[in-house]
Order: structure tokens, then C-alpha cells, then sequence
């Protein structure tokens, strides 16, 4: 049998990062999916140094994401910004067009999967394949998705957190709901623009979750210096801000994740819902990594969770299993170009 000289990647195709895995060599690629686009529509910076761009850019520059709550809002735009990462993942004398495998949060539409198909294929790839994200996260996280066993996942993004209950290698409940680690920097903005008249940008807010952020308070608050503009007089001032003032900023958005988490709960068969108790909850992807989040779930569920090993990565990880085994992996692959 002739072997496939074609290249194979995965794709986490995410609203904040993408990441690109090659089997064999993990994660080569991880760079903030935004896009720098000039007045005449012109891409001028892709990933880590368009990120750079954002609330910097005059006039004349625009720099966004594309993608918006986990699927393409800006098509042609995606397009480019996925050409981009393939032929920096791929070496400039790879002549062979890749295998690529993109991942879709569990709630899109067909016509929202065709597009990433080809967005994919359009962007230089042989033949593209998409699969659902908590599947991915499953395969990631070591689970042995084709056990006649259930597992719940759930991962958590920057556009959507995904909740998934697989069994037998499919999804047997699952819910997408729009409402994750961006939502949580917009709540953050918010509130210190109340309580402080300050505004700042999403890269401090995000800066803010990641450095004293917590899902339940703390006894000991951690705090951070933070700069911004005053609103009232115009001018730069600098302020503190502590845990327990994340936490109440954040707590409407926690309350609506971990909602999803019970109604996924509610839609699954008796004896499934046992197997997750004895197992637990695995939490995967960025935003499952804020303080105490997997305790948060426990007391409001009352099922243990627990954060899978680099979360952040593995959705990514999960798309060079399935590719180097698309056999094995056929009925949970979608379209192929």
C-alpha cells in the first residue's frame, strides 16, 4: 500500500487562539486569532503580532477576530487568517498539500461546518474534516470515548463553553453555550469602569482574570495594580483591584456556565449520569483553568471535576490523535472536501 506523503494537521480553530498540532512533533502553533486588516481590506498582521495591534491601531487599520463565539463571522478574513497558520506550520519546501482537521464547538449548524470546510480547503488543504469539540477534548484528555461508558466533558473556551456527555463514541447530550472567557474580560471591563470610573482594555481585563481572577472567593485575596484612563477627567490614573471584586464581577457569567453544566445533567440516561459520578466532570480548554473552577462545580452540581492535563491544549492534541487514526475515529468525523 502506498503510504500518504501528505502532511497532517489539526486545527483548534478557537474565538481567542488557534493551535496547530502535527503528529509526532504536538503543538507548533499557538498564536491569538486576530487579524489586522487595512481600509482596503488588505491583511496586514495575522496572530501574535496583529493581537499586538488591538486598541493600538489608527485609523485606517482595523484589528479583530474573525471568529466570533466559535464559529466564522468574517469569512474571507478567516480564510486568509488559516492560510497564514498552515504555511507557518508547514515548511516553506513542504510541497504537499495538507490533511487537516478543524475543530467546531458542539452547537453549529451544517451550513456553519460546510463554511469551515471551506475556509479549510480554500486556505490550501487536500482534504479537510471537522469534528465536534468536545469529542476532541475527550480523545485530548486520555478518555476512552468508545467504552460503553459516559464521560462528561466540558470544555471552556473564549467564545463558547461545551458541554458534552459522550458514550460509545458519540455525543449522547450536549449543550453550546455562548457565554465564556471573553464574556468574563467584558464583565470585567464593566465593572471597574462602575466602581472605579476607569476604563481599561481587554488586554488588562484578560491580564486581570488570569493574575487574581477566581471562581469562588478567597480568604487571602490576591491583588493587582492595574492602568487604565479615567473617565471622568480623561487622563491615565493607576488603581488596585482584588479577588473577591473578580469573583462578584464575574459571578452572572459563572451562574450561566455552570446552568449548562446542569442542563446537560438533566438530558442524561440514568446509568450514564452514575458512570460521570463515579469518573467526574473533565474540564478542559483555557478558560477551565481559572481558580477554583472545578471546585465551584463540585459544590453546585455536587459531582466532582477535574481539570484535565494542559486543558488548554487539548482540543488541539485530541485533532493529531483522530488524524493518526482516522479509521478508528470514521463515525465521529463530519464532511470531507
Amino acid at each position: 500500500m502506498l503510504k500518504s506523503f501528505s502532511p497532517k494537521l489539526g486545527i483548534d480553530l478557537g474565538t481567542t487562539n488557534v493551535l496547530v498540532f502535527v503528529p509526532g512533533e504536538g503543538v507548533v502553533l499557538n498564536e491569538p486569532s486576530v487579524v489586522a486588516v487595512s481600509d482596503n481590506n488588505e491583511v496586514l498582521a495575522v496572530g501574535a503580532e496583529a493581537k499586538r495591534m488591538i486598541g493600538r491601531t489608527p485609523e485606517s487599520i482595523r484589528a479583530y477576530r474573525p471568529m466570533k463565539d466559535g464559529v466564522i463571522a468574517d469569512y474571507r478574513v478567516t480564510e486568509a487568517m488559516l492560510r497564514y497558520f498552515l504555511r507557518k506550520a508547514l515548511s516553506r519546501y513542504n510541497i504537499f498539500r495538507p490533511e487537516v482537521m478543524v475543530s467546531v464547538p458542539a452547537g453549529v449548524s451544517s451550513t456553519e461546518k460546510r463554511a469551515v470546510v471551506e475556509a479549510a480547503a480554500n486556505a490550501g488543504a487536500k482534504n479537510a474534516y471537522v469534528v465536534k469539540e468536545p469529542i476532541l477534548a475527550a480523545i485530548g484528555a486520555g478518555v476512552p470515548i468508545y467504552e460503553p461508558q459516559g464521560h462528561m466533558i466540558v470544555d471552556i473556551g473564549g467564545g463558547t463553553i461545551d458541554v458534552a456527555v459522550i458514550a460509545l463514541g458519540g455525543i449522547v447530550a450536549a449543550n453550546s453555550v455562548k457565554c465564556a472567557g471573553n464574556r468574563i474580560d467584558a464583565s470585567i471591563i464593566d465593572y471597574v469602569k462602575k466602581t472605579r470610573n476607569l476604563s481599561i482594555g481587554e488586554k488588562t481585563a484578560e491580564d486581570i482574570k488570569i493574575t487574581v481572577g477566581s471562581s469562588l472567593p478567597l480568604e487571602e485575596e490576591l491583588s493587582m495594580e492595574i492602568k487604565g484612563r479615567d473617565v471622568l477627567s480623561g487622563l491615565p490614573r493607576t488603581t488596585d483591584i482584588k479577588t473577591n471584586e473578580v469573583v462578584r464581577a464575574i459571578s452572572r457569567e459563572l451562574r450561566e456556565m455552570v446552568k449548562a453544566i446542569k442542563d446537560v445533567f438533566q438530558e442524561t440516561p440514568p446509568e450514564l449520569a452514575a458512570d460521570i459520578i463515579d469518573h467526574g466532570v473533565i474540564m478542559t480548554g483555557g478558560t477551565s483553568q481559572l481558580r477554583n473552577f472545578p471546585e465551584l462545580i463540585r459544590r453546585r452540581t455536587g459531582v466532582k471535576a477535574l481539570l484535565a492535563d494542559q486543558a488548554l491544549f487539548c482540543v488541539a492534541k485530541g485533532t493529531g490523535v483522530a488524524l493518526e487514526h482516522l479509521d478508528t475515529y470514521k463515525r465521529a468525523i463530519m464532511t470531507k472536501r
